[in-house]
């Protein structure tokens, strides 16, 4: 698979997300502040909305299985989550997200149940496929970093005196970014 195959796939798999309304506006906003000073800007945040998130999950869910749960803590447990979704613009989680707020305000636990393990469902089903988005991505990434070393590598084989510590730095440049991506690898693992 080649460089132009890649991004035919990340564009693709991004358009989507947007057609199946997991995604909305936000998300493009969100990809406006990434620049090459940050160039894994949008990757980063994902990353710290989904570990927020589980932890909001997971504190609702406490909520919810108490013998009487408090509705307002509820509410503010998801209204929290609800404003993390809309950060990164997290549609279909957070119009799940609006629908529970609305059962905890009529006080409805049967609504909240139902409704939570739809807020889970699309939250997981968004986890894995922004997981699969930023995979593509960090291909792409890594190519452009392939064709680089090639191209510098070539070079340097023509001017091997004058660059010869240049393709030092390149190698190590190539293992360390090997190592990144292991540990990305591990850490979706």
């Amino acid at each position: 698979m080649d460089y132009s195959d890649l991004r035919r796939q990340a564009a693709y798999m991004k358009k989507s997300l947007f057609d199946q309304g997991y995604l909305d506006e936000q998300f493009y906003q969100l990809e406006d502040l990434q620049d090459d000073v940050s160039p894994n800007f949008v990757e980063e945040v994902v990353t710290l909305f989904f570990k927020d998130s589980s932890r909001l999950l997971s504190n609702i869910e406490q909520a919810l299985e108490k013998n009487s749960p408090d509705f307002q803590k509820l509410d503010s447990l998801t209204h929290q989550l609800k404003g993390s979704t809309s950060s990164i613009g997290a549609l279909k989680v957070k119009n799940e997200c609006t629908l529970l707020r609305e059962y905890c305000n009529k006080e409805n636990l049967d609504g909240c149940f139902r409704t939570f393990q739809k807020v889970k469902r699309e939250h997981a089903i968004l986890r894995q496929k922004l997981e699969a988005y930023f995979q593509v991505m960090t291909c792409n990434i890594y190519l452009l970093f392939c064709v680089f070393c090639f191209i510098f590598f070539h070079i340097a084989d023509f001017w091997e005196a004058y660059f010869k510590s240049a393709a030092f730095i390149a190698l190590f440049f190539h293992d360390a970014f090997l190592v990144y991506l292991r540990g990305l690898v591990q850490n979706n693992d």
